[in-house]
């Protein structure tokens, strides 16, 4: 199934059990997802099997088949900033992503993605990104949009032979000698959605040098050497310098839902590599930058 509306079509190989038909399947898989939905898009041809043919409420399940269908949101918030392409050739296309954006659809978020608003938008609907970065996190994302060479930039980042380079904002420490290299083992947490550090063997590190200081805020570059989730802001959080509006670490806070208006001062400033193809030494950098907290008038302070 082609992509519709920039979003490819999800699909679920049929696991061993017993089902009446698969709209029973569907409804015990997703219950979530209400049975007139699943009703609509049978209607509208939106569930396939593999070879395309469209299937029915009373169709049956059987043990390995996998089924393809499209999926929606009934309602979505728009994320009110834009993407920016850097760079585009015959195999890559280089995004700057803003805050809040996911780069892929997942939970709540569908249109308002990175990679589906660029298939729409460009209309390649071969777009995949080859590495990512978080949500909060704005910068320099790097997606293939040629399925023949795909592998052959994906292998840069297995291997790491790409260099990332981070910037940050985060609280003073005239204590901390810097440049540093931080190095802990990081598994995932509780809740499920935040990493920790545990005793063992390191398997993160981090290169964290100072750039500038302004009174009690500094900014940061961080060069992960490797790459696992929240890294960056683990190993900032673990020195004593959480980076600013981190709703993760040190402690989660309260879900902000749509709140908007206090981005993570986390940006993926550059990245580097040499083509895998031509040979040539490809340098791509954000144009955006971080948001300094205004400094307080103390006359101001002092009135109020």
């Amino acid at each position: 199934m082609p992509p519709r509306d920039g979003v490819a079509a999800s699909y679920i190989w049929l696991p061993e059990g017993h089902w009446p038909n698969l709209l029973a399947f569907l409804q015990t898989q997703f219950p979530h997802i209400e049975p007139t939905v699943w009703l609509e898009r049978m209607r509208q041809g939106e569930v396939v099997d593999a070879a395309g043919t469209r299937l029915q409420p009373d169709s049956p399940v059987r043990r390995g088949d996998c089924i393809f269908y499209y999926r929606s949101l009934a309602h979505e918030t728009p994320i009110p900033f834009a993407e920016r392409i850097l760079y585009q050739d015959a195999h890559l296309l280089v995004a700057d992503k803003p805050h809040f954006l996911p780069v892929i659809p997942s939970g709540r978020f569908l249109q308002q993605t990175l990679l589906v608003r660029l298939r729409k938008s460009t209309g390649l609907e071969h777009l995949t990104p080859i590495h990512r970065i978080d949500r909060e996190t704005a910068g320099v994302v790097i997606f293939s949009h040629n399925p023949a060479t795909r592998g052959a930039y994906q292998t840069l980042f297995q291997q790491r032979k790409v260099t990332k380079v981070y910037e940050a904002l985060a609280a003073t420490r005239t204590d901390l000698a810097l440049p540093l290299t931080y190095r802990s083992r990081l598994v995932p947490g509780t809740p499920f959605f935040r990493m920790q550090e545990v005793p063992g063997t390191a398997n993160t590190e981090t290169l964290i040098e100072l750039l500038e200081q302004r009174g009690a805020v500094s900014l940061y570059r961080l060069q992960p050497h490797t790459g696992k989730q929240h890294q960056l802001r683990v190993h900032m959080a673990a020195l004593g310098l959480p980076i600013l509006n981190d709703a993760f670490y040190p402690v989660a806070l309260p879900c902000k839902a749509d709140d908007v208006s206090q981005p993570l001062q986390l940006l993926a400033r550059a990245i580097a590599f040499r083509d895998p193809l031509t040979g040539a030494a490809h340098y791509f950098s954000s144009t955006r930058t971080l948001d300094w907290p205004q400094p307080i008038d103390p006359e101001t302070s002092a009135r109020a």
